[in-house]
């Protein structure tokens, strides 16, 4: 688990677009994952003064977790969510189950770095992570796409990220980015296949990684109204009309 180069420049293209990182959560503690070089190019490219003592100073504290960097980003509190003590976790909560009333809307954001795959009740987990986001919050999510196999649980289609973060369950999915995990990567933009009316596949060689940034806009009952595949309901809407 942890923040690699396309994940950090995720993180600050995020905060560039208006994501508010003051209470910040991370599912799983995520360490940083990239050369200190390389955070320096990325930091002065988002505006960052004195990117290169920041890039050292950012990947020399805390074992290279990830707090001083989200500290850069402007967080002023920074919680961490895991099973297990064994990285030191603020928060020793299993996913799988469902997350506290007192973590329910706390935070203005919510990261996972690359955890929800590892949870065998996905759903629960992705709930979990929609309740603890306050109304003007978002979701950060950064989660293998295709060739991932055994790396965890699950590998994930964009079509589910669009169907669980819409307005029935109190969040609009701003934006989801697909790209091969190389340090270069190029990102591609994706369409909602629900507004494309058709499915947005994609069949290649190399692992790939989907970016999901989502705000949330209400409080609702989350997953009221189980989400379907869209094409799926399209097509049951006009058998019945």
């Amino acid at each position: 688990m942890g923040f690699d180069t396309n994940g950090v420049k995720f993180l600050l293209t995020a905060r560039a677009s208006g994501v508010r990182f003051e209470r910040s959560a991370m599912i799983g503690r995520q360490r940083m994952h990239l050369f200190a070089d390389t955070l320096d190019v990325l930091l002065k490219h988002f505006g960052f003064e004195d990117s290169k003592d920041q890039a050292q100073k950012v990947l020399s504290e805390d074992n290279r977790f990830a707090e001083p960097f989200l500290r850069l980003l402007g967080a002023t509190e920074i919680a961490s969510f895991d099973a297990s003590d064994y990285e030191s976790a603020t928060c020793i909560h299993d996913m799988n189950e469902a997350i506290p009333e007192h973590y329910k809307g706390k935070y203005s954001v919510v990261i996972d770095g690359g955890t929800l795959e590892h949870v065998f009740n996905f759903p629960v987990a992705l709930k979990n992570c929609m309740e603890m986001i306050e109304v003007g919050g978002y979701y950060l999510g950064m989660t293998p796409a295709n060739n991932f196999m055994g790396h965890g649980f699950y590998q994930f289609s964009p079509e589910l990220y669009f169907r669980a973060f819409s307005p029935s369950n109190g969040f609009i999915t701003e934006q989801i980015f697909i790209h091969e995990d190389t340090p270069d990567a190029q990102w591609v933009k994706l369409p909602d296949p629900e507004v494309l009316g058709k499915r947005v596949q994609m069949v290649n060689s190399k692992p790939a990684y989907l970016l999901v940034q989502a705000r949330k806009t209400s409080e609702v009952n989350i997953f009221e109204k189980v989400p379907q595949q869209s094409d799926y309901s399209a097509t049951w809407k006009n058998v019945k009309s």
